[in-house]
């Protein structure tokens, strides 16, 4: 498997309405943070993580997709080169 690509170097901060997400994992998605199914064209191996969110609410989702805490930024990408 190989490393995700970094979308950005900050979170996605986005007010969310309840239902299923799917978290872009690789990197490749043109529609970041969710996944548009690029995985398939991007040889890592990487596939999204789907989270059900129950009540709306704003999420800060990992943009660089390094963290330690998947879907959910955790600060990594300060430490990143």
């Amino acid at each position: 498997m190989s490393e995700p690509r970094v979308a950005q170097k900050s979170p996605y901060v986005k007010e969310e309405t309840p239902g299923m997400k799917h978290w872009c994992a690789c990197g490749y998605s043109q529609n970041q943070p969710y996944c548009d199914g690029s995985h398939a064209k991007s040889g890592t191996g990487l596939r999204p993580v789907s989270i059900d969110i129950k009540e709306a609410k704003k999420v800060a989702w990992c943009g660089c997709k390094h963290t330690k805490t998947p879907p959910f930024c955790d600060g990594t990408h300060r430490t990143l080169p």
